[in-house]
């Protein structure tokens, strides 16, 4: 039986196939992209690595989904153009607009390269220098690292465990961040920060200190990623006595591959 082109139940198979081929370029659009963020590392700009598996997973199972349906369309064509009779029943997501959207979306995920937060973002969630946000996986404290051994995220987390800044004046501090310049603090002062992620990107969260220029340095422009060894000492901002890095030199840093801490 031959299915003459023009009539009304070939049209409606030609709408049915328009809308299945959508949906599987939704799919394969999508599982390109996560694997687009996998490989070049991008997916550590979204999301802490406790879960990485869990889009990495996500992007293999989507692209070969969307390649299994696709065959089957395919099949589906010849058997049409051989006059066997084939179900009009493939649908994978709900047809028309939200396929289309989803395809949009990845298509515009595909031509742009995600960015970590900058100062910006730090000043509007506002810097501190406690880590009070529940983390997955809560690193032991080992109060046993030398001062000139510690992270950014150590000498904050050395804070919460014993918040008194004059306790660590005089210890070496070398560490890495981004330069915020934080209303507030006067001439000579710029905060370092870094983000901590708990989850994915959505609930980063700017720790840092603040620290103190010496003879003959130039603040730097914010976001410019340093690092900075110096001496810690304490300050008084507002009424409240801070622990300070006098800095003893600045060195500018390429931005690390990730980012954030944990």
């Amino acid at each position: 039986m031959t299915v003459n082109p023009t009539s009304p139940r070939s049209r409606r198979s030609g709408q049915a196939d328009w809308r299945l081929w959508l949906d599987v370029l939704a799919i394969l659009a999508w599982g390109v992209l996560l694997l687009k963020y996998w490989v070049t590392g991008k997916m550590n700009i979204l999301l802490h690595p406790d879960y990485m598996w869990l889009p990495n997973v996500t992007s293999i199972f989507l692209v070969l989904l969307g390649s299994l349906k696709a065959w089957q369309l395919l099949q589906i064509g010849r058997r049409r153009q051989q006059g066997y009779p084939t179900m009009q029943h493939l649908s994978m997501l709900p047809r028309g607009w939200s396929s289309g959207l989803l395809l949009v979306a990845a298509l515009v995920g595909l031509q742009f390269t995600p960015q970590p937060f900058a100062s910006q973002v730090a000043l509007d969630r506002g810097v501190t220098d406690t880590l009070t946000m529940t983390r997955s996986q809560p690193q032991a404290f080992r109060g046993g690292t030398r001062p000139e051994e510690r992270s950014l995220i150590d000498w904050v987390r050395t804070l919460n465990v014993y918040p008194e800044p004059d306790a660590y004046k005089g210890q070496t501090a070398s560490v890495e961040g981004f330069v915020i310049q934080t209303p507030g603090l006067p001439a000579g002062y710029f905060t370092l920060a870094r983000f901590v992620i708990t989850c994915c990107a959505a609930d980063v969260y700017p720790v840092g200190l603040p620290v103190k220029l010496g003879d003959g340095q130039t603040p730097h422009k914010p976001d410019t990623w340093l690092h900075v060894d110096g001496q810690m000492t304490t300050e008084t901002f507002n009424g409240q006595r801070q622990l300070v890095i006098l800095a003893k030199s600045l060195k500018e840093i390429p931005q690390p591959k990730n980012p954030y801490d944990y």
